[in-house]
């Protein structure tokens, strides 16, 4: 397989550079600031794209490939990727779903606690001699038995679910259909879900629909006391619109992994104690991040060796 070109779409991981380095004919798109030249001198060879949350294969970017066979993505979310495009063309497609599921519901997890404990601002002021100076941390707010509410209920969303459990914390949920298999409670509407919860959780694909998700309505029905926590995407949620609730106190706090136009995050937000800002690390530990670029890997070398695709999507 070592003549099959495959093409690295930006900077992701060295473990999985070093992988496909061995088995393939690895071109990393970032060293070619001439991207016209580069096509014209490449464009044939390469058979395989690998892309991730970042920079996937848009319409443009398969046409300008004519020997594509297959996008890699090294990710769960495929909002990247023009997947009728690939459709049409008969490109295959795959992600890494399954293997990162544990760290970003963990970490959704960690953001709720982080944000109502006050955890960041609590460490700026021990280390800022504040404590000595000024004496006790202001009170914070519990997590045990607020009820969770979370937009999208699949391999993310359940298991966010299920460590709220462990909280205590009522289930309320949102998808595009109930699932009558579960006991948690459904709301027909984002706006009816926020209007009842006391944490709303955003985890679902990003779609034309889902666009705005979150927008003004959703917000004020979250309100002065409610926190929205976003590991998703950041365009699921009106960015504009959240600053300014925040800013006003129309919204409780803010517990954000994604933003809309990474790696841009609304300076506003810098000087809140009650948000806190991540720089999009769902799955961002070593064995997450490994087991994705193995999977990835697994499904170049199965399709180029006409196996069944591990996690085909297309």
């Amino acid at each position: 397989m070592e003549s099959i070109g495959v093409l690295m779409a930006c900077p992701m991981s060295t473990y999985l550079e070093q992988e496909l380095s061995k088995r393939f004919n690895l071109f990393k798109f970032w060293n070619f600031p001439q991207k016209d030249a580069f096509f014209k001198e490449h464009a044939l060879s390469i058979r395989a794209v690998v892309g991730n949350a970042t920079a996937g294969a848009d319409s443009a970017f398969i046409d300008a490939l004519p020997s594509l066979e297959i996008v890699s993505s090294y990710s769960v979310g495929l909002d990247k990727i023009d997947l009728g495009k690939c459709k049409e063309k008969g490109i295959r497609v795959t992600n890494t779903p399954d293997v990162l599921t544990d760290d970003v519901a963990d970490l959704a997890i960690g953001l709720i606690l982080t944000t109502l404990r006050g955890i960041c601002a609590c460490d700026r002021y021990v280390r800022a001699g504040l404590w000595k100076t000024k004496g006790d941390f202001k009170l914070t707010t519990k997590f045990t038995g607020k009820t969770v509410g979370i937009i999208g209920l699949g391999r993310i969303g359940l298991a966010i679910a299920k460590r709220a459990e462990a909280f205590s914390c009522p289930i309320t949920y949102y998808s595009r259909t109930e699932k009558p298999d579960l006991k948690y409670k459904y709301y027909p509407s984002v706006v009816e879900l926020a209007s009842n919860c006391d944490i709303l959780i955003v985890a679902c694909p990003l779609t034309a629909e889902t666009r705005h998700i979150v927008n003004r309505e959703v917000i004020d029905a979250l309100g002065p006391k409610g926190l929205l926590i976003n590991i998703g995407r950041g365009p699921h949620v009106d960015e504009a619109e959240l600053v300014s609730a925040l800013v006003e106190g129309r919204l409780g706090g803010a517990g954000l992994d994604v933003y809309e136009n990474e790696p841009e995050v609304p300076e506003k937000l810098f000087g809140l104690d009650n948000v806190v800002l991540l720089p999009h690390v769902g799955s961002g530990t070593v064995e997450t991040r490994n087991a994705m670029a193995d999977l990835v890997v697994g499904n170049l070398e199965a399709h180029f060796s006409k196996k069944p695709l591990l996690t085909p999507v297309v």
